[in-house]
């Protein structure tokens, strides 16, 4: 078996790992990761850009290194190289426990365990839960899936497709680091520069890619694709994030529903720009949103697979 078929072939089951088991609850190594970023920031922070570019350089090079060296050291075994791909892409995927969290979510408010939905939320989005009804749940929830069916998913079997395991281990270290430290807050509007700059970067393709997927299978989630590509065309550039705003949009119209508007976090309030047309969605649209993610994750996970299986042989 050639090492490129054995990486798609380890990615695909990955992924399937991913759709069995979801995120172990104890000991995820992404954890692992945050509380390593939190000792190292104790040391790199400094309330400058220049601070925040080396805690970048130093977590995320850490982290692609040690996925080069593990590349290295299967060498051209096929049986190691299925093995080492399967569990980072395992490791690294987030869908299965997104789109868990988002039925969860659906259930919780249709038996009117409003309290209970606001205990959920967190898990999802930094929106303040306290201050939400069951709409404002719903549409909180509903984006949160909406994005990270792209950050979660597409992102990282992307940057699998494209670089292989030290791909997907530096992917998500740039994506977590955005997590933690890419606030525009006091604390963070210079130090977490560099790491909300970089995620920006490394989710442009992905963001669109996504979105691509979103309005081809907007039908599965009962919409119409020229629903969901005039969303995206018309409003994704409208949303602060470059990435989040085509993610949004684009499903946005695929469900036939209106995103965005007045939105409340812990640390303020923002008046976000509303994308697509139709009514605010209710908590049938939050399950149809589900559905559609688990849609775009799978065309995902195929098309990467053999794009990685596709992909013209390189030397280690």
């Amino acid at each position: 078996m050639r090492k490129r078929t054995a990486a798609a072939g380890g990615m695909l089951l990955g992924f399937a790992l991913d759709r069995a088991v979801g995120d172990p609850r104890r000991g995820h190594p992404v954890a692992g990761f945050g509380s390593a970023a939190m000792a190292v920031e104790k040391v790199t922070y400094r309330d400058s850009r220049v601070a925040g570019v080396v805690n970048e350089v130093v977590l995320v090079g850490a982290v692609t290194g040690l996925g080069i060296g593990v590349r290295r050291i299967v060498g051209r075994s096929a049986a190691a190289e299925i093995g080492v791909t399967a569990l980072a892409t395992w490791t690294v995927l987030g869908g299965t426990t997104l789109a868990r969290t988002g039925r969860e979510m659906a259930e919780r408010l249709e038996s009117g365990d409003i309290e209970g939905a606001r205990e959920l939320l967190p898990s999802l989005c930094g929106r303040d839960p306290s201050v939400l009804d069951a709409d404002g749940l719903a549409r909180a929830a509903l984006e949160s899936i909406a994005e990270n069916t792209s950050d979660a998913t597409v992102a990282p079997l992307f940057w699998g497709a494209v670089a292989g395991v030290p791909g997907l281990l530096g992917y998500r270290a740039i994506n977590t680091l955005d997590a933690m430290v890419g606030y525009r807050n006091d604390r963070y509007r210079n130090f977490g520069w560099a790491a909300a700059r970089t995620d920006d970067v490394a989710n442009l393709a992905p963001a669109r890619i996504a979105g691509a997927f979103t309005t081809v299978l907007a039908p599965l989630a009962g919409g119409r694709p020229a629903d969901a590509w005039r969303a995206w065309r018309r409003d994704g550039g409208k949303h602060p994030s470059p990435n989040a705003g085509v993610a949004e949009a684009s499903m946005a119209g695929a469900l036939g529903v209106t995103l965005g508007g007045l939105t409340q976090y812990r640390h303020g309030t923002e008046m976000r720009p509303t994308l697509g047309d139709g009514p605010i969605p209710e908590v049938r649209d939050l399950r149809r949103a589900v559905r559609l993610s688990e849609a775009v994750q799978l065309a995902s996970a195929l098309a990467a697979a053999l794009v990685l299986a596709a992909r013209r042989r390189r030397p280690n």
